[in-house]
């Protein structure tokens, strides 16, 4: 099975789905209430699996849902097999995911930049009508 095959993609949906699944119904309290699966790659010999996991919180909240998840391997595994009907059941890695904080940082820096963008053109006189001409 290659990577970006049609099966590969189906198995990595369904196994995300399963994944997205068992970690609402965890009862761990360490895992945070916001927590998302934002990708799962399921390697091509069904051994390994790397689950990219985003959570909504501060720092301190996200080291100990990513604890939690460690700790819940087994459980999430053990759902993924009663589930799935695979040859084998991967062994899981869980990843941080951190692009949604990241985007929320370029945001904020390109909307400062544009801020001050246009405070230097209001305190040299410039208007908007002038800079479209």
């Amino acid at each position: 099975m290659r990577r970006g095959s049609i099966k590969n993609n189906r198995i990595n949906g369904e196994v995300m789905r399963v994944i997205a699944e068992a970690i609402r119904q965890s009862k761990d309290p360490r895992i945070a209430p916001l927590t998302s699966v934002t990708d799962v790659q399921v390697a091509a010999d069904l051994k390994t699996c790397k689950v990219w996991i985003s959570v909504l919180g501060n720092e301190e909240e996200t080291d100990r849902t990513m604890e939690g998840l460690r700790h819940a391997s087994g459980y999430v595994r053990s759902v993924i097999a009663e589930k799935l009907n695979m040859r084998r059941t991967p062994e899981l890695t869980f990843l941080q995911d951190d692009s949604a904080a990241y985007a929320i940082e370029i945001t904020k820096k390109i909307d400062r930049v544009i801020e001050e963008d246009t405070e230097a053109r209001r305190r040299r006189g410039e208007t908007e009508e002038e800079e479209d001409a």
